[in-house]
């Protein structure tokens, strides 16, 4: 027997307010993930982009309470791990999902390969340079940074001169712990335990494979996706993935994915099952306040954040950006139940949080703000959005959140 198709919601049901109140349901940020653990916070919400930044800490914090300290056990114990997979970006991501998601990851992994082939480089250089890399590292006793890896390494690591600078390999070694880390032989240390810092050293792993196909992986990848998102457009999906066309639509069909039109024109990609859930969806009417990172996966798995302000603030603009316009905010946004309300930053000198809300704040905004304020006081010191970024490099947009805030 072929299983009944679920019954579509009519499209103009579907409207921007009920979507975003549907997908921050969908991303545990109502409160339903308290007491969850890391693990399950991503299985739920979907893996944590990093990129040095604090995301990953905020990204369990707002959705079950976990203080970095917790967050950091987790990483230690390979409870969760930062890993290199969809695009071949890093995201901080739950132990089932490690083999299949470098798996998803690996194609990038062998992309520099290409690179080198051209500056003259055979892959049986770095298939040796793979088997060397493996033995230094199972010979020392603490994990190797790079430099250390260079130094014991000696002549076996060539480097590639101006040309290949030019070209962003400066040496073979980066193509070659790529590789093995795609591979799971080798795994990424944060140098002092803190997912925040970009300063990695590397370590011998040896996780087993993922026992999958390419397409079961792609097909799973999808699954979890559309369940992350709570639906998603064919765009938005491949941006996540970086699937081709028909990677996407094969993955599409395997998984049953059912078309949903919306009040405004999109098309949406649903899990039939989120689809029945979603025609007897009830939208919250009391306020719940979060404050996330710009990369957070309510934000960065669709890059739909223009989706997310309402009609009347969609014009709003910092230092002459209009917000709404923009594929990824320049600040970090305040929200309430899926509508942004606002935007901040953290400035570590004065210990607080610049935040400027579009209409005067209530007293369940205020609060918030306070108690992520007093969050990343006492676990992190800094909130930084990515490796490179610094007090003095977002000192303009404070200030420029302090002005709009000031001119409200």
């Amino acid at each position: 027997m072929t299983a009944t198709a679920p019954a579509v919601p009519a499209a103009g049901t579907l409207t921007p307010e009920r979507l975003r109140a549907w997908a921050w349901h969908e991303q545990g940020l109502d409160g339903s993930l308290i007491g969850k653990t890391s693990e399950e916070v991503l299985d739920h919400a979907g893996w944590a982009r990093s990129v040095g930044g604090a995301n990953p800490y905020l990204t369990l914090f707002a959705r079950a309470g976990i203080r970095r300290e917790q967050a950091d056990r987790d990483v230690k114990a390979l409870k969760i791990h930062e890993l290199p997979t969809a695009r071949g970006c890093t995201y901080v991501l739950g132990q089932a999902d490690f083999a299949w998601g470098l798996q998803i990851g690996r194609d990038a992994a062998i992309a520099p390969f290409k690179v080198l082939a051209r500056l003259g480089v055979e892959r049986g250089e770095i298939t040796l340079l793979e088997d060397e890399v493996e033995h230094a590292l199972k010979e020392s006793s603490d994990p190797m940074d790079p430099k250390q890896l260079r130094n014991e390494l000696g002549e076996s690591v060539r480097s590639l001169g101006e040309e290949g600078k030019k070209k962003g390999a400066s040496t073979t070694l980066p193509t070659a712990l790529g590789l093995l880390q795609a591979d799971g032989r080798i795994r990424r240390v944060p140098v002092n335990g803190r997912l925040d810092q970009q300063r990695y050293a590397y370590t011998n792993w040896g996780l087993p494979g993922s026992a999958m196909d390419d397409d079961g992986a792609r097909r799973l990848l999808l699954e979890r996706y559309l369940r992350w998102t709570g639906g998603a457009t064919f765009k938005q999906s491949q941006w996540f993935t970086a699937f081709t066309v028909a990677q996407s639509k094969a993955a599409l069909a395997a998984v049953g994915a059912v078309e949903v039109p919306a009040a405004n024109g999109d098309v949406l990609w649903m899990l039939p099952s989120d689809v029945e859930r979603l025609a007897d969806f009830e939208e919250i009417g009391d306020e719940q306040v979060q404050l996330l990172a710009g990369t957070d996966s309510l934000v960065l798995h669709r890059r739909n954040s223009a989706d997310m302000f309402a009609d009347a603030d969609r014009g709003k603009k910092v230092l002459d950006t209009t917000l709404a316009l923009q594929a990824d905010l320049p600040d970090h946004p305040i929200l309430d139940r899926g509508r942004i309300i606002g935007l901040w930053q953290y400035d570590p000198g004065k210990e607080r949080i610049a935040a400027w809300t579009f209409t005067k704040p209530t007293d369940a905004v205020t609060r918030r703000i306070a108690e992520v304020e007093t969050w990343i006081r006492e676990d992190l010191g800094d909130f930084r959005s990515f490796s490179l970024d610094s007090p003095a490099s977002r000192q303009l947009r404070i200030d420029a959140l302090d002005e709009a805030a000031a001119g409200r």
